[in-house]
């Protein structure tokens, strides 16, 4: 036989995940910069054939806030599978900033608590596990979902954390991999402890116990249906040689058949932007940390990793006064200064320290708010002398956060 080639993507439990994370970065850096090229060489060629057309190295979204999903779903439709290799660039009209990253991490924000809002019957909200999962019903256009795919992959592409209330069961399904009882335990609670149950029950009398076939009941938009889970399932009782089959067959209409054709869509967006081997190396709870961030906050890590610029250093009696009305915030201020503060109140893969907080002086004086530039995690602080001064401007300005304009 012929020697195969071995590649890093043969043996994945050599990573832990931030090295996959780090591998899957540096791989969309090298795409972003293939991309860029090629958009160079065309331009050039334009110069000199006017048959060939001028492009944009970026993938730029010129957008509205009033009208974000319409706007980006017109740009999206129009563009062709390699321009997702670009780098994003968006910008909001009537707006000055320039988009360095910042701008960007609010786009993402916005569109995604937009598009997966439950009002508009795409998604499911289930009360119990506060998450979200695809309607079984909806009257929305299906290259709706394909767009979320599209923006997902589009945020991890770009390296920026979004806000998504998915069960594990979406990661594993990007990953070609199937869903299990634990994952419906996770998205609703109730019915996965009473599966679990159907399944521990020691006695015989299963039919007796639980009066259940192979069906299940579900209510959309105030209807309720009974759907059959085999062909003539509702003649099947669920008996103690049988009650596998039927919580394989429940977690699988959940998770599976009841919303094929959506996901597909979502599936499809997705891996036009984010496909590749590269992918395939994470396990389905990486790729989620990946994509949300994680919660694993240490803020005394943020502290100690922080750096200063100008008159600023770690023991400047403003900087002390700021740590110290910091650590006294409850723990939703601090999650609301990292929104501030970086676009997103969750923490990257890579741990607090990646956040990389700068804190530099402003020129004004005390009657003036920190400014966030959330591109570079950069805080401008006032020279505050007092501490309920700070606190109180600290708390004002992490509350006002939304829109960016030159100060």
């Amino acid at each position: 036989m012929p020697d195969m080639p071995v590649t890093i993507c043969t043996y994945p439990f050599v990573f832990d995940a931030q090295a996959k994370t780090t591998l899957l970065q540096t791989d969309a850096v090298l795409q972003m910069q293939m991309a860029v090229d090629q958009a160079h060489r065309q331009n050039f060629s334009s110069f000199f054939m006017p048959v060939v057309e001028s492009v944009d190295p970026c993938l730029m979204l010129v957008v509205r806030r009033e009208n974000i999903v319409g706007d980006t779903m017109e740009v999206l439709r129009k563009t062709k599978n390699l321009d997702y290799k670009k780098p994003l660039r968006v910008i909001f009209v009537g707006e000055e900033a320039v988009d360095a990253g910042g701008v960007r991490k609010e786009f993402f924000l916005l569109i995604m608590r937009e598009l997966l809002d439950p009002k508009y019957g795409m998604f499911r909200y289930y009360e119990d596990s506060r998450l979200i999962w695809f309607s079984d019903k909806t009257f929305e256009d299906i290259d709706l979902f394909n767009l979320i795919g599209v923006i997902c992959g589009l945020a991890i592409y770009n390296l920026t954390i979004v806000d998504l209330h998915f069960p594990l069961a979406l990661y594993k399904k990007l990953l070609k991999k199937n869903p299990t009882l634990d994952d419906l335990k996770e998205l609703k609670p109730g019915v996965g402890r009473s599966m679990q149950q159907l399944l521990d029950y020691p006695d015989d009398n299963v039919e007796d116990v639980f009066c259940l076939n192979f069906t299940i009941t579900v209510e959309n938009f105030g209807a309720t249906e009974v759907k059959e889970l085999i062909p003539n399932g509702d003649d099947v009782v669920v008996n103690k040689h049988n009650r596998q089959d039927f919580v394989n067959a429940y977690v699988d209409y959940v998770f599976n058949t009841s919303v094929a054709p959506l996901f597909e869509a979502f599936y499809e967006g997705f891996h036009k932007v984010c496909g590749g081997k590269v992918l395939q190396l994470f396990q389905p709870n990486e790729l989620q940390a990946m994509v949300i961030g994680n919660t694993n906050y240490d803020w005394k890590e943020l502290e100690k990793s922080t750096e200063y610029k100008g008159e600023y250093w770690a023991d400047h009696p403003t900087i002390k006064l700021f740590w110290e009305v910091f650590h006294e915030l409850p723990l939703e201020e601090k999650k609301q200064f990292l929104l501030f503060l970086s676009g997103s109140d969750r923490i990257p893969i890579l741990g607090m320290k990646s956040l990389k907080l700068v804190i530099q002086p402003t020129g004004g004086g005390e009657q003036y708010l920190p400014v966030a530039h959330t591109c570079f995690n950069l805080l401008d602080l006032p020279k505050y002398t007092d501490k309920q001064t700070l606190r109180a401007k600290l708390i004002q300005a992490i509350d006002h956060y939304e829109g960016f304009n030159l100060v």
